[in-house]
């Protein structure tokens, strides 16, 4: 049982549970030359760039007579799970732990599980080689190479190539993509224009998901640019500096990955709550004095969107609406505190790391506090448990305007054990 209290002024707090224990969302490259398409291969290469300076990633590919998109229709294509892998000597300490990290995303959002290598024919051999680059699907035995080279070293990148070698191909291949994105061939590097070529509805798949601007697997809309402005423009504005994240897997990137492989449940996720459509996720609160957490879709001086609304370059916020916890400190008195409870939660694995992630926004005054509790309980009888205090943040931090809007969600993990 996970337990947040915040005793007292204002920290909003948004709580979406993925992780090997409980993961709680709170209210609170060496830049290369892009590989050229190599027409006689009949595998799939994709050989990505990224600037961090705007946050896109550039993919070259080698197509074969039929692709599907978003994702490989071809079942031999597709892994079993758990899939075996190497980390090859060539890879840095931080790359590894990098890439242990975005396996530990895919057992948390899907059934999707990896191991270490032991003499199976087809298995992911990860290298430090000349850029970042996978395959799509399964389409090598004796070792199909994943490659995470210098400066790619980052989760959103490694679940990007992941998703690659899962079968996924790039979101702005789809059939439908002219409903939602143009693209200006004029602005596109000679030739470079193939890595732009959308592919026939016949012979494509997108599992029902709708078009995500937002998916890890889009473009940015500089990508492949020769300089004289944007390659791809979003049919709806405020996705034009949206596209091309490289925050972490959309929840669509989620949904269709499960409908994919099949996924019913995950491998280590135990809880999640996004609060969607206001629910609570069977969290239980309580409070002393004057706090109170209340579920709400933006906050005076605050959030004005959860942070799945991401902003973009002109202070507005993409559309929808997404609900996050909040409790304003402001009205209470020193010492007050509001308390937001899970359910009581039992491991369905043996794991060694049992762990919280969640979204956080945290404004007001420098002595305010956000602890985090575990509640323990010795066996099926005991019924109260014993409280430990895990993590603690304390103070506000500092606030970032965009435009007539203050949004500033960071991503905070937690070891609970």
């Amino acid at each position: 049982m996970l337990v947040l209290a915040i005793p007292a002024k204002t920290v909003s707090k948004e709580f979406l549970s993925y992780l090997h224990f409980l993961e709680v969302k709170t209210n609170v490259r060496k830049e290369k030359d892009i590989t050229e398409a190599n027409e006689d291969r009949d595998d799939i290469l994709e050989v990505s760039r990224l600037s961090f300076y705007n946050l896109f990633l550039n993919n070259a590919h080698t197509y074969p007579p039929k692709i599907q998109r978003s994702a490989v229709a071809d079942l031999d294509s597709r892994w079993q799970s758990p899939v075996p892998y190497v980390l090859d000597k060539s890879l840095e300490m931080n790359a590894k732990g990098i890439i242990l990290q975005a396996f530990d995303q895919f057992r948390i959002k899907s059934c999707i599980d990896f191991k270490p290598w032991d003499s199976e024919r087809f298995f992911l051999i990860m290298k430090k080689l000349d850029g970042c680059f996978s395959y799509v699907g399964k389409v090598m035995a004796n070792g199909q190479e994943l490659s995470i080279g210098a400066s790619c070293d980052s989760i959103s990148i490694a679940e990007h190539e992941i998703l690659h070698a899962l079968g996924f191909y790039h979101e702005q291949s789809r059939y439908d993509r002219d409903d939602y994105v143009e693209i200006v061939f004029e602005n596109i590097q000679s030739g470079k224009e193939n890595n732009f070529r959308k592919v026939n509805k016949n012979d494509s798949i997108t599992n029902g998901v709708p078009y995500d601007y937002l998916s890890v697997m889009h473009y940015g809309k500089n990508a492949f640019s020769n300089g004289i402005g944007p390659t791809i423009v979003t049919k709806d504005p405020a996705f034009q500096d949206v596209i091309g994240q490289r925050l972490e897997m959309s929840p669509s990137d989620v949904l269709e990955l499960n409908r994919l492989y099949n996924c019913t449940s995950s491998v280590a996720f135990m809880m999640g709550c996004s609060f969607s459509g206001g629910s609570a996720c069977e969290m239980s609160k309580c409070e002393d004095g004057d706090v109170v957490w209340t579920m709400v879709t933006q906050a005076d001086g605050g959030p004005s969107r959860d942070h799945t609304h991401l902003p973009n370059g002109n202070g507005s916020q993409v559309p929808g609406v997404g609900y996050f916890m909040h409790a304003n400190t402001a009205a209470g008195m020193e010492g007050d505190s509001a308390w937001l409870e899970t359910k009581r939660l039992t491991p369905t694995r043996s794991c060694p790391v049992q762990c919280l992630q969640f979204y956080f926004c945290q404004l007001g005054n420098q002595t305010d506090q956000l602890n985090i509790w575990v509640r323990e309980f010795q066996d099926e009888r005991d019924q109260t448990g014993t409280l430990r205090l895990v993590d603690q943040i304390t103070g506000a931090f500092q606030i970032l305007h965009l435009g007539d809007k203050i949004d500033l969600w960071r991503i905070h993990h937690v070891s609970l054990n």
